[in-house]
């Protein structure tokens, strides 16, 4: 999933789900004060539905045991400054995978 985010703040959410199971995440991801925590808790609802509907696995026993957030494209912008000049403005995007297995 691309998210309009830095790396370093999806990743200090991410850190703190790893290795948990399903309904512990998403107690963590509802109470935690970051604004990545909503796009992430979207992400596990959708991986944790993709799993019970394709693979026909339980969402109590599933676990997350993968998770990682690597860098994505950097969208670039001008914003106009005085004197006829520009300031380039670089929004970054983060990519998020998120594996889950059933214990």
């Amino acid at each position: 999933m691309h998210i309009c985010m830095s790396v370093f703040k999806a990743r200090r959410v991410i850190d703190q789900i790893r290795g948990r199971s399903y309904e512990e995440t998403l107690m963590i991801l509802e109470l935690m004060p970051y604004r990545a925590s909503y796009p992430i808790l979207k992400l596990v609802y959708s991986a944790a539905a993709n799993a019970s509907h394709n693979m026909g696995l339980n969402e109590a026993d599933l676990f997350i045991s993968k998770a990682e957030v690597n860098r994505g494209a950097i969208v670039k912008k001008l914003r106009p400054r005085a004197r006829g000049r520009s300031y380039m403005i670089k929004k970054t995007t983060c990519h998020i995978k998120i594996l889950l297995k059933e214990k």
